[in-house]
């Protein structure tokens, strides 16, 4: 399903990736360990799109996806990814719903629609019945329920999460851990997972570890 090659990223004189090969395939969970500093974070975005590498190939099945202009870009990255990150980035003047909505309403879809996958998408994460709550009125992994919610909402081919369970305790932790389990059970949702949680990474299919801007296994 995703295919990187070769890929190469520096800021400055800091070579960040030096030439990194990675594939996804579909309904799978992979994740990424690794210290601080090497590249893991760099090449999620990558492959999310959200950077571009200084030279390599980014395939997403026949999208030739690193040779897409930005405004291609942004729209294949709309429609086809979601993202969820350590800090839930929950727009706080919206509601859970609207929250989750957001994506499908950029990407051009009927506003009935959007809001009905929102609400279903709500139950299955179980927290519908905070549907009209704003960011502030829910705990830390409600947000994180919501944030994976909207990530979820313009049925992307891959969820790309970096650091999910960073910011929550131990119980909510293992509660966003069966949830990622459940969704690829479910769904055949695939997911790429970076982690600097032991027992997120062990759930995964496949299992990385980056030293010095290269996967060594």
């Amino acid at each position: 399903m995703l295919s990187a090659r070769n890929i190469v990223k520096s800021y400055g004189d800091v070579n960040v990736l030096k030439g990194v090969d990675i594939d996804v395939y579909s309904g799978e969970i992979v994740s990424i360990r690794g210290a601080s500093g090497a590249g893991k974070t760099t090449l999620l975005q990558i492959m999310g799109t959200l950077e571009r590498p200084d030279s390599g190939s980014l395939m997403y099945g026949d999208h030739k996806v690193h040779q897409l202009r930005d405004k291609g870009l942004s729209n294949f990255r709309n429609t086809h990814i979601g993202f969820v990150f350590q800090f839930h980035h929950l727009l706080p003047e919206f509601t859970a719903l609207e929250n989750v909505c957001m994506p499908g309403f950029i990407a051009g879809k009927p506003d009935s629609e959007v809001r009905k996958r929102a609400g279903e998408l709500l139950k299955i994460l179980n927290i519908h019945h905070r549907i009209d709550h704003k960011p502030n009125a829910m705990s830390g992994g409600e947000q994180q329920r919501v944030a994976v919610a909207r990530a979820l909402i313009n049925q992307p081919d891959i969820v790309f999460a970096d650091e999910p369970t960073g910011n929550l305790d131990s119980v909510h932790a293992e509660e966003m851990h069966e949830l990622f389990l459940r969704l690829r059970n479910e769904f055949n949702q695939s997911f790429v997972i970076v982690t600097h949680n032991h027992e997120l990474a062990e759930l995964a299919d496949r299992k990385l570890e980056m030293i010095d801007g290269k996967i060594i296994r």
